[in-house]
């Protein structure tokens, strides 16, 4: 048993094991989508980012909240620039166009905190759940990061009532 894992040199990153995994699926392609909200603040640099960030995506379309008037009509001219540099990122041409709207911009981790509710402690049901739903991985390093992220993701949502 010992030996199947020397051979692996090392873990391989979950993005990639989707993406094999999701090969060829309607899934594979909106994983590649989801890339773009990832590497958009490369893409277009702080200063557009603090300005601009993406909301929605469709058929090739990628539509992004601007925050005023003025950056809207510069970023009309830099568009084709930011379609050619995202998909350069993302190694395919995923987006053909991005359309501009005028929007609140709020980077994600710059949410006010009370958007974000204080995580709490695990009820018994829930921590019974996580130790359910990972006693499968043999891994124990593994297990113990999938545990944590499950009981991160529990704590952050109200508990449910029973």
């Amino acid at each position: 048993m010992g030996d199947a894992r020397s051979r692996m040199s090392r873990p391989r990153p979950v993005a990639d094991l989707l993406a094999e995994a999701l090969h060829g699926q309607p899934a594979e392609r909106r994983l590649k989508e989801g890339r773009i909200w990832l590497i958009w603040d490369q893409a277009v640099g702080e200063r557009i980012a603090s300005l601009a960030r993406p909301v929605g995506f469709r058929d090739g379309t990628l539509t992004v909240a601007v925050a005023n008037a003025p950056w809207m009509q510069q970023l009309n001219f830099l568009k084709r620039g930011i379609v050619e540099k995202l998909n350069s990122l993302l190694g395919e041409p995923v987006v053909r166009d991005i359309y501009l709207k005028a929007g609140r911009v709020e980077s994600p981790a710059d949410a006010p905190p009370e958007h974000r509710p204080p995580p709490r402690e695990l009820t018994q049901a829930e921590q019974e759940f996580v130790a359910t739903e990972t006693e499968t991985v043999d891994d124990p390093e593994l297990r113990e990061i999938i545990s944590r992220l499950m009981a991160k993701h529990l704590s952050s949502t109200p508990p449910d009532k029973e």
